[in-house]
């Protein structure tokens, strides 16, 4: 007969084995760097919500290029805890150059705690338009690029030099930088050319599985947090799935809405109903979830920061690892989502940031997230 004392322990290591064990990344071989990064967004989810802003340390309002300067550092004196880059431009003429850019980007966000996203707004590669879908010329190309398509081939040469990129990009003692990786966004949409109608919902997973399994076993990139964001065109589980290339493919499952946030209407409700989909689904399924886009053009609220995104991340039940809002063009007068010094929504972001629901970069760093270890 088992005592009391041998089911207890019984029990916790099968609570322990099958209740935690889930927690796991796509890739079985990814890095310690990766692993530990996975599991302090999971810590962090539960507590609170990284701020991420996009193209962060590259450029702000009137200004690119300096080393160590982001408006977000020149507001409350840290950077956000974490970097939004985007491999646009890997496939353009200056692509070298613009590779090695974003690796000491990438690098110097790392070695200073911070965390970094990747976007691709990805040109189309055999044919015009650029990444935006325009009716007058562009054609569909996803069948094309997936395994016996004709362009096959050169999409793999495409991925080739993404995969070299990543195991590029090192820390101080020469371990991969972990990254999450967030491409073919907003598929539900039908403004890029890899949106809904644009290629079947077959054809866009298996341009994900392809896409992935390729970094990952044939390339050996295993510094990737891969993440599913479509943008605002579900109500439900089903619907949000609908493009789903499986829970074996995804880490993180998010969604971009700016919509509701101010851009066309102030819907918090209809907000959190959606976001609270993908958190769900992130807990029933031991994934990560983020808000991966957001943002208020111009912020010409005041308070849009605590009365509008705080107000939204902080509802009940809600487990998001970050919150993404998009760039401060250096050039354009209105085209920015962050807070600038002087900008009339600094008083608030000020008190955003001082919440502790919120994590900058100097939260993460003394948190060591990464576990990293000491220089040699």
């Amino acid at each position: 007969m088992i005592s009391k004392h041998t089911l207890t322990i019984i029990i916790l290591i099968f609570s322990y084995t099958f209740g935690h064990a889930q927690w796991k990344l796509m890739d079985k071989n990814a890095t310690r760097e990766t692993k530990k990064l996975f599991h302090s967004l999971k810590k962090i989810q539960k507590k609170g919500t990284i701020f991420a802003h996009q193209h962060a340390t590259e450029y702000g309002r009137g200004w690119s290029g300096d080393d160590d300067r982001s408006d977000v550092k020149s507001v409350i004196g840290t950077h956000p805890g974490m970097i939004g880059i985007d491999f646009q431009n890997f496939t353009g003429p200056n692509a070298e150059a613009d590779k090695a850019r974003l690796k000491k980007i990438a690098e110097d966000a790392y070695n200073r705690g911070a965390v970094i996203t990747v976007a691709w707004h990805f040109s189309n590669p055999v044919g015009p338009g650029g990444f935006y879908w325009q009716d007058s010329i562009s054609k569909p190309v996803v069948n094309k690029l997936i395994p016996n398509g004709d362009a096959h081939d050169k999409y793999k040469d495409i991925l080739d030099g993404i995969a070299e990129w990543a195991n590029s990009c090192k820390g101080a003692n020469g371990e991969l930088i972990p990254m999450i990786f967030r491409p073919y966004h907003e598929f539900d949409g039908d403004w890029f050319w890899w949106g809904r109608s644009h290629c079947t919902v077959e054809e866009f997973k298996t341009l994900w599985k392809f896409t992935a399994s390729y970094l990952r076993d044939e390339k050996n990139v295993h510094n990737f947090i891969w993440a599913f964001s479509p943008d605002t065109k579900f109500n439900t589980e089903e619907e949000y799935l609908e493009r789903y290339p499986g829970d074996e493919w995804v880490d993180m499952v998010g969604m971009d809405n700016y919509a509701d946030l101010g851009r066309d209407q102030y819907d918090l409700d209809t907000a959190y109903k959606k976001l609270k989909i993908v958190s769900d689904y992130a807990i029933k399924k031991k994934k990560l979830a983020a808000f991966t886009e957001t943002g208020l053009e111009s912020i010409p609220n005041t308070t849009w920061w605590t009365g509008t995104l705080l107000n939204l991340m902080k509802r009940d039940e809600l487990r998001l690892s970050y919150v993404l809002v998009w760039r401060n063009d250096s050039r354009s007068d209105t085209h920015y989502y962050a807070p600038h010094p002087g900008h009339k929504s600094v008083p608030d972001f000020i008190e955003f940031y001082q919440d502790k629901f919120t994590w900058f970069e100097d939260d993460l760093a003394k948190k060591n997230i990464y576990k990293k270890r000491k220089h040699k």
